[in-house]
């Protein structure tokens, strides 16, 4: 069974214009006219409950009388998204004779006897709120892909750079180390060249002998063993 046309007059018809901006409540107005010689229950519903405040929101219409709903759109950073979403709908019913209980009723009428109008909401937005919209539109999902990626890319880049100046270090490293070893090698060989200098015996009435002493290139090499101890401390911190 076809659900019975909208017997109210409801102005405007077909959408709610709101204009903005919107950081503060902005209101719309719809008027509904019964021409009828019979009393009619209305209820207005909206799909964003949360941000409109409808005034009032039900009721009941006498015959051949009108009544004006204010409906306040409430203040929020706008969604450019949500525009073409908002919607409401006017839903009507006769009512019957004798007192009404506006409770009871609405849960007593069924779906064939319901009556329903739609109205889409339409925002007009100041040309420097279309602006700031547009500018925010120019950063996609894509471009913001796009960034994702270059920015993993460049971290890879440094992480690689930073690898590769590890392992220049490694080898250094390792060539000091091997450097030290041959260093105090020829240390130790040193040592036991004075010990055996000194376990010769002493001729007093021989003729007196020259004083030996070190070469300058061990005590280059000794220098220069420290050093590079001191270094390989270093790495080692």
């Amino acid at each position: 069974m076809s659900k019975p046309e909208q017997v109210l007059q409801i102005e405007p018809q077909n959408e709610l214009r709101f204009k903005g901006p919107f950081n503060e409540p902005v209101a719309s107005y719809m008027k509904l006219t019964n021409p009828t010689d019979k009393k009619v229950l209305f209820k207005i519903k909206t799909t964003a409950p949360k941000k409109y405040c409808v005034r009032p929101n039900s009721g009941v219409l006498d015959p051949n009388s009108n009544t004006e709903i204010s409906i306040c759109f409430q203040p929020h950073p706008f969604d450019p998204a949500e525009k073409n979403k908002h919607k409401f709908m006017v839903q009507t019913a006769f009512a019957p004779d004798g007192e009404i209980n506006m409770e009871q009723l609405w849960k007593e009428i069924t779906p064939d006897q319901l009556m329903d109008s739609k109205l889409k909401c339409v925002f007009d937005l100041p040309a420097e709120q279309v602006e700031q919209i547009d500018d925010t539109s120019k950063f996609s999902p894509k471009t913001s892909v796009a960034n994702v990626t270059a920015s993993s890319n460049t971290i890879e880049s440094e992480l690689q750079k930073a690898a590769q100046e590890v392992q220049q270090l490694r080898e250094e490293e390792s060539q000091l180390r091997q450097q030290n070893i041959r260093l105090k090698e020829e240390v130790l060989q040193l040592k036991q060249q004075l010990g055996q200098m000194r376990s010769v015996p002493v001729n007093r009435y021989a003729p007196p002998v020259q004083e030996q002493t070190i070469p300058m290139v061990y005590i280059g090499l000794a220098v220069l063993l420290s050093f590079i101890g001191i270094i390989l401390g270093k790495f080692a911190l």
